[in-house]
């Protein structure tokens, strides 16, 4: 989203609230959405094994778990392609959190394993950020940054080792992590500077917080303790740029599947892939000469079937950053979400 987003620009859409309120939290007929969708065929080209694709569904603030073997998702004529989706709004254990300012423009959602659980991270323009339990909606952390308005504006969320949670705020220019492990509620955190910082991604094997920024892609150390951790920068790279003396406008940052040693990195100009062993930043992956192009919001990739999936903005629809379609290559395909409003996807795989 546009870090130039303001409050006073918006009309928050009466009928868009009402909707997202009647929705959060799980399916309410989860187990026979999944049994329907399980019996019927895969439209023609869908590979065999396809997980389900999650996305951020901003016209109608919601996340959408969505069944990968339709090609055209519409949920109000065909609900059993929603295998999952995700509200606060109107929800007791979001309250505090103010979703009917705060949840506005949800622009992150990825899929994390925590002690036996899964969480969904999210955060959404005006301020939300949570750690949701999937599927019972129930929330394992969350706060409001400055709910109503787009001062902080986190653009993403990472789940670390120990129950934390790392928050990116592109316009706040910051990166934080959250003590989240204290509790569903806690506010402590430490911090550090990051111009644009808009994604995030934890390094097991490294052990360090990967940072995307509008310039750079930069390494944190999380030291401290879980209850009071802190926050070190130990090194950064700068991002490649298309037209010099301009901002890389770095956006979307995730891990490559299958390949640890790389991460995916979105700029305004481009898709690349970081190699964290010799620190450049390469076009070399399979696929790249259709992959590659500009304004992508998230890119991510099946290890299993090598699909790469990935969000552009589409031209005619209300916001200038949403799309109704989550393009697929490997084979090249796309999947249609009817009156949609999409800003990210992401491949249902759960780490």
């Amino acid at each position: 989203m546009s870090a130039g987003l303001s409050r006073r620009g918006l009309l928050i859409g009466a009928a868009a609230g009402a909707a997202g309120a009647a929705l959060a939290g799980a399916h309410p007929a989860a187990a026979d959405v999944t049994a329907t969708a399980a019996a019927r065929p895969a439209a023609p080209g869908v590979p065999p094994g396809t997980p389900p694709v999650l996305v951020t569904e901003q016209a109608s603030k919601r996340l959408l778990l969505l069944d990968p073997r339709r090609r055209v998702w519409d949920p109000a004529a065909d609900p059993a392609v929603v295998r999952w989706q995700f509200s606060p709004l109107g929800d007791a254990r979001y309250q505090d959190m103010r979703p009917d300012v705060s949840w506005v423009y949800p622009c992150e959602a990825k899929v994390r394993l925590h002690r036996k659980r899964t969480l969904v991270l999210t955060t959404a323009s005006f301020g939300f950020v949570a750690a949701v339990e999937y599927p019972s909606g129930r929330r394992y952390w969350g706060t409001a940054l400055g709910p109503g308005d787009d001062l902080f504006n986190p653009h993403s969320a990472e789940l670390l080792p120990d129950g934390n949670v790392a928050v990116a705020c592109s316009t706040g220019a910051l990166v934080r992590v959250y003590a989240a492990s204290l509790g569903p509620d806690a506010g402590r955190y430490a911090e550090d500077h990051l111009k644009g910082a808009h994604g995030l991604h934890w390094d097991r094997a490294r052990r360090v917080l990967w940072a995307l920024g509008d310039d750079e892609l930069v390494a944190y150390a999380v030291g401290g303790t879980a209850a009071r951790p802190a926050l070190t920068r130990t090194s950064a790279v700068a991002l490649p740029v298309a037209v010099p003396g301009r901002t890389a406008g770095g956006h979307d940052l995730f891990p490559v599947a299958g390949r640890p040693g790389r991460l995916w990195v979105t700029t305004s100009a481009a898709v690349l892939q970081y190699d964290k062993r010799t620190g450049d930043f390469v076009r070399d992956y399979a696929g790249h000469e259709l992959v590659d192009r500009a304004s992508v919001k998230a890119v991510g990739n099946d290890p299993r079937t090598g699909q790469v999936l990935s969000t552009v903005p589409e031209k005619g629809l209300e916001q200038t950053w949403w799309t109704t379609q989550v393009t697929v290559h490997r084979p090249t395909a796309a999947y249609t979400l009817v009156k949609g409003g999409i800003y990210k996807a992401r491949w249902w795989l759960p780490r």
